[in-house]
């Protein structure tokens, strides 16, 4: 069993709340945030696979932590790319729950993690890139695997996605924290047109040292692809191919990467 805890901080480190249990804590915070506040979630075991919601507004996450995890509570510009009833109010229930193997080992999006955050934590799945639409918030590449399909507008969620800002040698890096063994993607291309365009090609590069170009088409619809399945611990989006539509705007919704977690009976 794992004692875990979750915490409730102010900005100077001051604990404002605290709960502990064996395999589930749950919390219930009873005054609004402030800036600067911090969920704090520890494990008592490393590398361990965790079911949470950080706010009841917020779907939970299955997500892999490998040590503390420190959650900034968004304020002022980092806020609009939540839903306006994540964090608000004055009381908020939070819990964190240790996966049992059925979960771990199920066939899942092991992409989606609603919890992820625009800084490296030790909270996995984790995306970052190389770049985002004038370091806004609402083009984060976190965005891309927050779970909302919504792809048919821009901007404040629930519109929010990866922005490119015009570059062409944008890439977006999907890290796992752990070896998962994958078959299937599924792209959401931002559908905004015509204030957006479309990538007709990308490639995935997986951390196996193979890669793979998928065709994309102009469409707010699921994209799905399928291949020979892989053991990997990241994937690097690259090589954004434009359309010749006049935008200059292509973006991401959503990537969602269908797997299972890999067992020791696994082999490379």
């Amino acid at each position: 069993m794992a004692t875990l805890s979750l915490k409730v901080l102010d900005k100077s480190g001051n604990t404002l709340a605290v709960a502990s249990g064996e395999d589930f804590v749950d919390l219930v915070y009873a005054a609004g945030y402030s800036e600067g506040d911090v969920i704090e979630l520890q494990s008592s075991e490393k590398n361990i696979h965790i079911n949470w919601m950080v706010d009841d507004a917020l779907q939970e996450a299955f997500v892999y932590v490998t040590d503390t995890v420190k959650y900034d509570i968004p304020f002022g510009e980092a806020r609009i790319s939540y839903s306006p009833k994540v964090f608000s109010g004055n009381r908020h229930y939070m819990y964190a729950k240790v996966a049992q193997p059925e979960e771990v080992y199920t066939y899942r999006n092991l992409a989606l993690n609603p919890a992820d955050q625009h800084k490296d934590v030790p909270c996995y799945p984790h995306a970052s890139a190389n770049v985002e639409t004038r370091g806004e918030s609402v083009f984060a590449a976190k965005n891309a695997i927050d779970g909302v399909r919504a792809n048919l507008s821009h901007g404040e969620w629930p519109y929010e996605s990866w922005g490119i800002n015009r570059r062409e040698d944008a890439c977006m890096k999907l890290e796992f924290g752990r070896r998962i063994c994958t078959d299937r993607i599924v792209f959401y291309t931002r559908s905004d047109f015509p204030h957006d365009n479309y990538w007709t090609e990308v490639t995935v590069e997986f951390s196996d040292g193979t890669s793979e170009k998928f065709p994309l088409k102009k469409t707010a619809l699921a994209q799905e692809h399928r291949f020979a399945k892989r053991m990997i611990d990241q994937l690097i989006l690259k090589d954004l191919i434009k359309s010749e539509e006049p935008s200059p705007f292509p973006a991401l919704t959503q990537i969602e990467v269908y797997g299972t977690v890999c067992g020791d009976d696994d082999k490379d």
